[in-house]
C-alpha cells in the first residue's frame, strides 16, 4: 500500500468518528429538554427513561463485543454490522425527533421504545466500528496517526452536535434538524467504511462469554488502564458539567459564556491531536499519557482564581491541551491491552476489551452528577435563587479546580502502574513487553 493511499485509508475510517461524536453529542444534549420542555412530558418519567437508557446501554457493550469477537464472514468480523447497521442507526436516531404520538403519556412509551432501538443500534454499529482502529493500525506511529484524526473528527462532531443544534432546530424545526444530522452520520459512516479493512480470522474465539469476562478481568494491564480511563473520564465529565455553574456564580455571565469557554477547550484540542501523535510517537504511550495527565492538571489550578471571561478562556484553551492528548492516547493503550492479550490468549478479542471499557467508563457521567449534587449542597445552593451566598463561589471553583487533581493524581498513580512498555522513539511496537498477572 502506497503512502497516499495509506492516509487516505487512515482519513476516511477517521471520518466514521464525527457522526459517533454527532449523534451521542446531540442526543445527551438536547432529548431531555425536547421531551420535557417542548413536547411537555414529565421530567421524571423522562428521567426513569435515560436511567434505563444507561443501564441498557451499559450492558450491551460487553455483549455485543462478545458476540462481534465470535463472528465469523467472508467480509470479516465487524465490517458487516456496520454496513447492516449504519441506516437503520440514522433512521432511529432521526425518529427521537419526529414524535409520532400525541400527549404527555404516550410520548413517554414513544421516547423510551425510540431510545432503546437507538441504543441497540448504536452499540452495534459503535463499538464494532472502534474495534477496527487496534487491528487495522499495528505500529506506534501508525496509531498514533490514525487516533489523531480520529480525534481531530470526534471534536468536530462534538462542536456541530452541541453547538449547530440550537441553530437548526430554531431554523427548521427539531424535525427537521434530527433528519439533516441522521443524514450526515449516514455519509461519514459510508465514507469510513472505505477506509475500513480486517485481517482474517479463520479460526472461531473459543471462549464462552463468562470465559472471556474472567480472562478480561484478570489482565492487570487492562484493570490499571481502564481504571485511570474511568478516573480521566470523570474529569472530562466534571469539565463540561461544570462550567455552566463556573460561568454563572464564578464570572457571573450570561449563558453565552458557557460556548466561549468550552469552545476555547476544542478549538485548541483540534491542533494540538497532531502534537500528541508526535509526542507519542516519541516518548511511547505510557510516558505520553503521564505527561498529558500533567499537562491537563496543571491547566485546571487557575479555575480557582480567574474572576473574567478572557481569563476563563484562556484557561479553557490550555484545557484543551492536556484533553487533546488524553483523547489521542487513551485508545492507543487499549490497543496495546488487546495485543498483549493475543499474545496471551491467541485469540483478537477487541469487541470483549473495547466493550468492557464501554461498560465501566460510562459510570463515570453518573458519578459526575453525584460530585456536582454533594459539592452543591455542602456549599450551600439554593434551587431557584436569584443570589448564592459566596460559599457556593467557593464550592464551584473547587469542583472546577481541586477536585478534579484529586481525581486526577490517582488516575497518574493508576498509569504509572501500567505494566505494558513500549520502546520510545522506534514505532515499530517491537519493545512492548507483556505484563505480570
Amino acid at each position: 500500500m502506497t503512502g497516499s493511499t495509506r492516509r487516505g485509508q487512515v482519513l476516511a475510517y477517521g471520518a466514521g468518528n464525527l457522526s459517533v461524536n454527532l449523534l451521542s453529542q446531540a442526543f445527551a444534549t438536547f432529548a431531555t429538554f425536547y421531551y420535557v420542555d417542548h413536547l411537555g412530558v414529565d421530567p421524571s418519567l423522562i428521567g426513569v427513561a435515560m436511567v434505563i437508557h444507561g443501564i441498557v446501554n451499559a450492558v450491551l457493550n460487553p455483549l455485543v463485543g462478545h458476540v462481534s469477537d465470535r463472528t465469523r464472514t467472508r467480509w470479516g468480523r465487524r465490517v458487516p454490522y456496520i454496513a447492516i447497521g449504519m441506516a437503520p442507526l440514522a433512521a432511529a436516531f432521526t425518529m427521537i425527533w419526529i414524535p409520532l404520538v400525541d400527549g404527555p403519556t404516550p410520548r413517554f412509551w414513544y421516547f423510551l421504545i425510540a431510545v432503546l432501538v437507538y441504543d441497540v443500534l448504536f452499540v452495534v454499529v459503535v463499538l464494532n466500528y472502534v474495534a477496527l482502529f487496534p487491528e487495522m493500525f499495528t505500529t506506534i506511529a501508525e496509531r498514533a496517526a490514525a487516533a489523531s484524526w480520529r480525534q481531530m473528527f470526534a471534536i468536530v462532531g462534538m462542536i456541530v452536535g452541541v453547538a449547530a443544534a440550537p441553530l437548526l432546530y430554531g431554523a427548521i424545526g427539531w424535525a427537521a434538524m434530527g433528519v439533516s444530522f441522521g443524514v450526515v452520520a449516514l455519509a461519514f459512516f459510508a465514507l469510513s467504511l472505505r477506509g475500513s479493512a480486517e485481517r482474517t480470522h479463520p479460526e472461531r474465539e473459543r471462549f464462552g462469554f463468562l470465559t472471556a469476562l474472567r480472562h478480561t478481568l484478570a489482565n492487570r494491564a487492562f484493570v490499571t488502564y481502564v481504571t485511570g480511563s474511568f478516573l480521566l473520564q470523570l474529569t472530562f465529565a466534571l469539565l463540561q458539567a461544570g462550567i455552566p455553574f463556573f460561568t454563572k456564580y464564578a464570572l457571573g455571565e450570561a449563558d453565552s459564556a458557557n460556548t466561549v469557554i468550552l469552545g476555547a477547550v476544542f478549538v485548541t484540542a483540534i491542533p494540538m491531536v497532531y502534537v500528541w501523535s508526535r509526542v507519542t510517537t516519541r516518548l511511547g504511550p505510557r510516558r505520553a499519557i503521564l505527561a498529558a495527565i500533567v499537562v491537563y492538571g496543571v491547566a485546571l489550578v487557575p479555575f480557582l482564581l480567574v474572576g473574567t471571561l478572557a481569563l476563563a478562556a484562556v484557561t479553557g484553551a490550555a484545557v484543551g491541551v492536556g484533553i487533546a492528548g488524553m483523547l489521542v492516547l487513551l485508545e492507543i493503550l487499549l490497543a496495546e491491552v488487546i495485543d498483549d492479550d493475543e499474545r496471551r490468549t491467541g485469540a483478537r478479542r477487541e469487541g470483549m476489551y473495547f466493550g468492557m471499557n464501554g461498560f465501566i467508563v460510562r459510570w463515570a457521567v453518573s458519578l459526575q452528577a453525584v460530585i456536582i449534587t454533594v459539592v452543591l449542597a455542602r456549599s450551600g445552593y439554593r434551587n431557584g435563587a436569584a443570589a448564592q451566598p459566596d460559599s457556593v463561589v467557593t464550592g464551584v471553583r473547587l469542583m472546577m479546580g481541586l477536585v478534579p487533581l484529586a481525581v486526577l493524581a490517582v488516575a497518574f498513580g493508576c498509569f504509572l502502574l501500567y505494566p505494558l512498555r513500549t520502546g520510545a522513539g522506534r514505532g515499530d511496537g517491537s519493545a512492548l513487553v507483556p505484563a505480570e498477572n
